[in-house]
């Protein structure tokens, strides 16, 4: 599969023609989507919020599944770079009334639409997907299934880097329900790839997917020997939705033996960020007072999530210029 991907997301320039996964990409592209970036942060603060790298470019947010945050800060950032940007909303869709994916593909094709931003709960549809549609339009995988979400990982490396610098020098522990979670594989491979040295995943049994010991991580049972001496904490959030078995007793017992409190966080180093993708579950998977702390880069997160998406949309449109696109 890594073989496959790496195929499909570089163009024949080592440049990304879509961007599919964190796996088969390499350091130098990590950092030059980190850089680049941080060029767009501060954009906000400017009279005019925008920049014209991509004027005249039509952008398709095609979400399969419901998103408020991810789809939003797409949509900002492509007006951010002066695209036109749709917003597919597959609830009115034709695909509704009997329409294939393929279908649907097509006409947003011949509508001269230049990248699908695609969130689906399909593993591996982003991947399906840049393998059918036509060379001239790049895919940008914005979560799919359990498979990936290299956006949010993205999003997350920078928030890391402003404030922690130098990944050679850091342990990172990343909680709770790493069974279902996109990110947690995203951030996995994005950290190990960054040069964490030491990438710790702490959780329960029943929420650790099948060969999770193939990674290059440490795995924990408890919170204590996990979080000790760390220097990021990330929480996840409990996908509920995705769980088809009873995984855990209760979330009451989930939170007294994996929700975030002051006690646990002091086993970490006394200058360790907190961070969550989001939506958070207050008194699920975080103390609100962990939350709202100075620690917590929740919100910082977030600041980020625009440039890094910018950052991407660029970079990726940028290979599709005439001397680069690929045959």
């Amino acid at each position: 599969m890594q073989n496959a991907v790496t195929n499909v997301q570089l163009n024949q320039h080592g440049q990304l023609r879509h961007f599919l996964s964190i796996d088969g990409l390499n350091k130098t592209l990590l950092e030059t989507l980190l850089n680049t970036a941080e060029s767009f942060i501060g954009m906000d603060e400017q009279p005019i919020k925008k920049v014209p790298l991509l004027r005249g470019k039509t952008i398709v947010n095609l979400f399969f599944e419901n998103s408020t945050r991810t789809r939003t800060t797409f949509e900002l950032a492509a007006k951010r770079l002066s695209a036109d940007i749709l917003n597919f909303n597959i609830s009115t869709s034709a695909t509704t009334k009997g329409e294939s994916l393929f279908d649907t593909l097509q006409n947003l094709e011949a509508m001269a639409s230049d990248m699908f931003i695609i969130r689906h709960p399909d593993s591996g549809a982003a991947h399906f997907i840049a393998k059918s549609v036509t060379p001239n339009i790049a895919i940008i995988n914005a979560g799919d299934g359990r498979h990936a979400h290299p956006t949010q990982a993205m999003l997350d490396m920078l928030s890391i880097r402003r404030h922690k610098g130098d990944f050679s020098k850091l342990t990172v522990a990343i909680v709770g329900d790493i069974l279902h979670s996109r990110v947690a594989r995203s951030q996995i491979q994005a950290l190990a790839m960054l040069g964490v040295p030491e990438i710790r995943v702490i959780g329960p049994k029943t929420l650790l997917p099948k060969n999770i010991e193939l990674l290059p991580i440490k795995i924990f049972h408890q919170m204590e020997a996990g979080l000790s001496d760390a220097d990021v904490v990330i929480m996840l959030r409990l996908q509920k939705e995705r769980m088809q078995l009873s995984l855990i007793p209760s979330e009451h017992e989930y939170y007294q033996c994996y929700g975030l409190t002051k006690q646990k966080l002091a086993y970490a180093k006394p200058d360790a960020i907190v961070m969550h993708p989001g939506p958070i579950n207050r008194g699920v998977e975080i103390e609100s007072s962990i939350a709202d702390s100075p620690q917590s880069m929740i919100l910082k997160q977030v600041n980020c999530s625009v440039p890094m998406r910018m950052a991407i949309l660029a970079t990726v449109m940028s290979s599709y210029s005439e001397k680069s696109k690929p045959s």
